[in-house]
């Protein structure tokens, strides 16, 4: 089976039974600085960035619940206080990205940002009624407390000498948000991009073809991969690490095998973008012949 069909089946069954992933997601991963600023700070198998502005930190994803205190103490651990946790950003309200993130905004008093569509999920603690995994009956996570602040397309939220911009990139969740920000060190300066989900995954049923309940979904999932495609991009971190490989040379570089730079791919983006092409058009010649099977 090629690498990007595993890593696609992976990912669908892991969306919908949250116990079939819990080592690779909870297993602790030491903290590495991808970038000047910016440092993961996620688990072995779910992404989680931290970004110092010199005013203040970003948090971009707080990764299932259960992770909330691995985060937090990966932040210490860099020598941050989570009090100066200013804001905390999610790519999609699922729980494997949004579920830590009622505690740790309750620990640290950050302020939440988050599409629209995210914010309503993350207020209620359970996917919106038109996300395509919104019958999965393991979805649920703790709903957040805290201040949210909505964010739109196109928007850039600054902190300190950081300026991060929201993507929308809907399809997999109706609010998924891809964020970018430029990391500098010293004198080299780089486009970091966290890479929402663009893979085309539901609970059984759900068409992203045109059905009773919706029309087709197709366009709006192949404009966010092209979207994300056409982004600066020295460093891609997608929210599923394992999805380019990303897992791997985080592991490398806090065992010190290797270096940083080991994270530059300037081709990184368009990669990840065909490679969710390839799994859209395979979804689309599925729901098609199923439905001429029952014509």
């Amino acid at each position: 089976m090629p690498k990007f069909l595993r890593t696609s089946l992976a990912l669908a069954v892991a969306a919908t039974l949250p116990a079939f992933a819990a080592e690779n997601w909870s297993q602790p991963q030491s903290p590495i600085r991808l970038h000047g600023n910016s440092y993961y700070v996620g688990s072995a198998g779910l992404s989680s960035v931290l970004i110092d502005s010199g005013d203040g930190l970003i948090l971009l994803d707080g990764t299932l619940p259960k992770n909330a205190p691995m985060i937090e103490a990966n932040i210490r651990a860099l020598g941050f206080r989570l009090e100066n946790v200013k804001y905390i950003l999610n790519s999609h309200a699922h729980f494997d990205h949004a579920g830590g993130i009622a505690q740790i905004a309750k620990d640290s008093g950050a302020t939440v940002v988050v599409s629209p569509s995210g914010a309503q999920a993350l207020r209620a603690g359970h996917a919106v009624a038109d996300d395509p995994q919104a019958a999965d009956a393991d979805g649920g996570f703790p709903a957040v407390t805290a201040p949210i602040r909505e964010i739109a397309d196109g928007e850039t939220l600054r902190l300190g000498n950081v300026a991060i911009t929201a993507h929308s990139t809907p399809g997999h969740t109706p609010g998924s948000t891809t964020w970018t920000w430029r990391s500098c060190e010293k004198t080299r300066c780089l486009d970091l991009v966290y890479g929402d989900s663009i893979n085309a995954i539901s609970t059984k049923g759900f068409h992203f073809l045109a059905d009773k309940t919706h029309g087709d979904l197709t366009p709006r999932i192949r404009q966010s991969i092209a979207t994300l495609a056409a982004l600066p991009c020295d460093i891609l971190v997608p929210v599923h690490p394992d999805s380019n490989g990303l897992d791997r040379k985080i592991a490398r570089i806090a065992s010190g095998d290797a270096t940083s730079d080991a994270l530059i791919d300037t081709q990184a983006c368009r990669d990840y973008a065909a490679q969710f092409t390839r799994v859209l058009d395979q979804r689309v010649a599925r729901e098609k012949a199923e439905a001429a099977a029952k014509h």
